[in-house]
C-alpha cells in the first residue's frame, strides 16, 4: 500500500503530540481514512478498551483456543487455522477477528509511518518489495538463507512495550504516553504457550507474544530487529558479504567461500563454527532469537539460487515452476471451459496450499494476482508477461476491467481491487441477460 508523503508527515505530527486516550483514538481513525477514505465507521473508546483487555488461552479437546473470558461467556479475538509447511508439518495461523483486525490495520500504518527500518529489511516497508530483496544477491557465488524459527511468537509483550518508549516512538515523555504504549503493546499481542530458554534449558510457558497472522506482526518486528540488522549488516560489510532480512528470512551472499586471498587460506566463511558462523548466531541468540537449523542452507552458483522463492543466478526471475503453473491453468480454462477448468484449478490450489481460509478460491482473482506478481517480478513490458495477460484478458472478457482490477490491486490493495471485480462481472452478467432477452424476443 503506497501512502502520501503528506499523510506520512501529517500522521508522525500527529503521534508526536499524542498525550491521552482520546488522541490515540482520533490518531487511529485518521489512519484508518488512509484505506478506506473519509467515510469510515470511526473506532470509539469502549471497542478500544475492549480490545486492549488481555487475552486467556484455554485447551479443549486437546486444540488451542485464544479467548477472552466475561464470567461464562467466551469471546474469541482470533480464528485459528493451519496450514501447511513447504518442508513439511503444520504452521499456527491466528487470524483477528474483524473488529481487532480493523484496530491493528489502523496500527500498522501509524507504525510504518513513524518508524524507518533498516535499509537492509525490505518486508513490510514502504516502497520496497520481495524484488528489493532478492535484487542484492544477484550474481553472487554462494547466496546463505537462514530462517528465524518462530520469528513472532518470539517477541514478548514486554518487548514491545520497551521498544516504544525509545526512539523514534518516544512514548516516555509522560504517564499519558506509557499507558498508550501499554495499549498499543496490548493489541498487537495474545497469550500463547511458547518456548523460552529458561536457565540454559528450553522450557514451555504461556505469555503474550506477537501472533504469526496478524497484520501489526511484520512491522512491529522491523522495530524491534533494528539492533539485529545493524549488527548483522555490519558483520556483513566486514566479510564482504550482501545482507538482506524480509521478515524471518535472512540473506547472505558473496563472491567468496572458496579460495579467499590465496590458495593457501582454506577458511570458509559459511562453515558452522567459522569466525563468520560464530558471530551471527552470537547476534542471533543475544536478540532471543534462535535459527531453524533445517532451514539453514548454502546455494552455489552452479545450481539454482534463491531468494525468498525467487531465482537470483543472473536476474530477478520466478521459478519455471510458477509460470508453467499459470500456463496450465489458463490452457485449461481454454480447453475445458471454466467450470471443467475450475474444479482442476481447486484441487491443485488445495494441495499447494493445504487449506482454504473462507469458502472456496476465486479462479479468475487467483490468476490475476498472479498476473500481478509477475508483472512485479519481470516488469510490464516483459513478452511471457504481456503474452499471459493477454490469453487471460480474452478469457475473461473484461480487457481494460482487468487492468484496471490489477492496478487498483497494486495501488490501493486486494479489498478495492475485489469490488472492481465484482463490479466488472455484475456489468458483464448485465450484459449477457440483455443479450438472450434481445435473442429471445
Amino acid at each position: 500500500m503506497k501512502i502520501a508523503t503528506t499523510q506520512r508527515i501529517y500522521i508522525q505530527k500527529l503521534f508526536k503530540n499524542m498525550n491521552s486516550k482520546e488522541d490515540f483514538i482520533f490518531l487511529l481513525n485518521e489512519a484508518k481514512k488512509t484505506f478506506y477514505g473519509d467515510k469510515i465507521i470511526p473506532f470509539e473508546e469502549r471497542q478500544l478498551n475492549y480490545y486492549v483487555n488481555k487475552n486467556v488461552v484455554i485447551y479443549k479437546n486437546e486444540k488451542l483456543f485464544i479467548s477472552k473470558k466475561e464470567g461464562n461467556v467466551e469471546k474469541s479475538f482470533y480464528n485459528t487455522f493451519l496450514i501447511k509447511k513447504k518442508s513439511g508439518g503444520d504452521r499456527i495461523i491466528f487470524s483477528p477477528v474483524k473488529g481487532l483486525k480493523e484496530l491493528q490495520k489502523a496500527l500498522n500504518i501509524i507504525i510504518q509511518c513513524v518508524h524507518q527500518p533498516h535499509p537492509a529489511a525490505t518486508g513490510f516497508v514502504f516502497e520496497k518489495s520481495i524484488v528489493d530483496n532478492a535484487k542484492v544477491h544477484v550474481g553472487q557465488y554462494f547466496v546463505c538463507n537462514l530462517d528465524l524459527e518462530n520469528f513472532f511468537p518470539s517477541v514478548d509483550q514486554s518487548r514491545i512495550w520497551g521498544r516504544l518508549l525509545i526512539e523514534p516512538f518516544n512514548l516516555n515523555n509522560t504517564p499519558e504516553r506509557k499507558k498508550i504504549a501499554n495499549m498499543i503493546a496490548s493489541l498487537v499481542c495474545t497469550n500463547m504457550q511458547v518456548e523460552r530458554l529458561i536457565n540454559k534449558k528450553w522450557t514451555k510457558i504461556f505469555t503474550s507474544v506477537l501472533p504469526q497472522g496478524a497484520p501489526t506482526s511484520p512491522t512491529i518486528t522491523n522495530a524491534i530487529c533494528e539492533k539485529l540488522d545493524k549488527k548483522m549488516a555490519g558483520v556483513a560489510k566486514r566479510f564482504g558479504l550482501n545482507y538482506t532480512r524480509y521478515a524471518d528470512d535472512i540473506t547472505f551472499s558473496g563472491k567468496h567461500n572458496s579460495y579467499e586471498i590465496s590458495p593457501n587460506n582454506f577458511e570458509r566463511i559459511f562453515t558452522k563454527n567459522s569466525s563468520f558462523d560464530k558471530e551471527i548466531r552470537k547476534i542471533i541468540s543475544l536478540q532471543n532469537f534462535k535459527i531453524n537449523e533445517p532451514k539453514y542452507r548454502l546455494q552455489k552458483d552452479i545450481f539454482r539460487q534463491e531468494v525468498t522463492g525467487l531465482v537470483v543466478n543472473t536476474k530477478v526471475n520466478v521459478t519455471q515452476r510458477y509460470t508453467k503453473t499459470l500456463r496450465q491453468w489458463l490452457y485449461y480454462w481454454e480447453t475445458y471451459g471454466y467450470d471443467k477448468a475450475y474444479g482442476m484449478f481447486v484441487e491443485k490450489y488445495f494441495l499447494d496450499k493445504g487449506h482454504f481460509k473462507k469458502g472456496h478460491p476465486n479462479m479468475a482473482m487467483v490468476i490475476s494476482g498472479k498476473l500481478l506478481y509477475l508483472k512485479m517480478v519481470k516488469g510490464d513490458n516483459d513478452g511471457t508477461y504481456l503474452k499471459l495477460k493477454d490469453r487471460f484478458d480474452k478469457l475473461f472478457n473484461l480487457n481494460d476491467s482487468i487492468s484496471l482490477i490489477l492496478d487498483t490491486w497494486e495501488k490501493e490493495g486486494i479489498e478495492k481491487a475485489m469490488l472492481s471485480y465484482y463490479s466488472a462481472l455484475n456489468k458483464k452478467n448485465d450484459k449477457e441477460i440483455n443479450k438472450n432477452n434481445f435473442t429471445n424476443a
